[in-house]
C-alpha cells in the first residue's frame, strides 16, 4: 500500500485553472516535505495533447513555479479508485466529476478546491468556483493564482490528516 496522498485538480479543458493548481501544489507540497502527488486533468477533451497556456505558465513563473511538461489530457473515471481527493476548479466541473462518480464513496472524493479556502470554506459549492481565465488577460491569471493559493495550505492539511500512513 502506498503512503503517497494522491490528489487531482480538474478545470475544462486542463490547460490553465487545473494545471496551475497541480503545479502550485506539488511545489507547496515538495517545500513542505509531504509524500503528495498532484496531477490534472479535464472534463473534456477539448485541449487533450495541448501544452499549459502560456500566461498560466507565465503566472506561474512569475511565482517562482516552474511549469514544464504539461499535456491536457480528459479526465478518466478509473482515476477514482487512484486518487483520494479530486479537487473542481469550478461548479461545472464538481457536478460533472459527482456525475462520473461510480459509488457514493468516490463521489464523496470530489471537493470543490475553494472548499479549502477558509474565506469561503462555509459557503456552498456554486459560491467556491474560480472562474475560467482563458477569456481574459494576465490579470484574470493573477486573480486564479491568488483564489487558488488561499487553499493550498488547507488542501496540504487535510493530505496530512487523512494521508494513508496516518491510518
Amino acid at each position: 500500500m502506498t503512503t503517497t496522498f494522491r490528489i487531482i485538480t480538474v478545470c475544462t479543458g486542463n490547460i490553465c485553472r487545473s494545471p496551475m493548481a497541480e503545479f502550485m501544489l506539488a511545489a507547496a507540497a515538495a517545500e513542505a516535505g509531504l509524500d503528495v502527488a498532484v496531477d490534472s486533468a479535464g472534463t473534456t477533451g477539448w485541449e487533450v495533447g495541448e501544452p499549459i497556456d502560456p500566461r498560466a505558465k507565465a503566472e506561474l513563473a512569475r511565482h517562482g513555479v516552474p511549469a514544464t511538461g504539461h499535456t491536457a489530457r480528459k479526465f478518466n473515471p478509473s482515476w477514482f479508485a487512484e486518487r483520494e481527493l479530486i479537487l473542481a476548479l469550478d461548479t461545472d466541473h464538481y457536478d460533472a466529476l459527482r456525475a462520473l462518480a461510480p459509488t457514493p464513496e468516490a463521489a464523496a472524493k470530489v471537493r470543490m478546491l475553494r472548499s479549502f479556502d477558509p474565506a469561503v470554506a462555509a459557503e456552498k459549492p456554486d459560491a467556491q468556483g474560480i472562474y475560467d481565465p482563458w477569456y481574459g488577460d494576465a490579470k484574470d491569471f493573477e486573480a486564479s493564482w491568488d483564489l487558488i493559493a488561499a487553499a493550498v495550505p488547507g488542501i496540504l492539511a487535510h493530505a496530512t490528516a487523512h494521508g494513508p500512513a496516518r491510518g
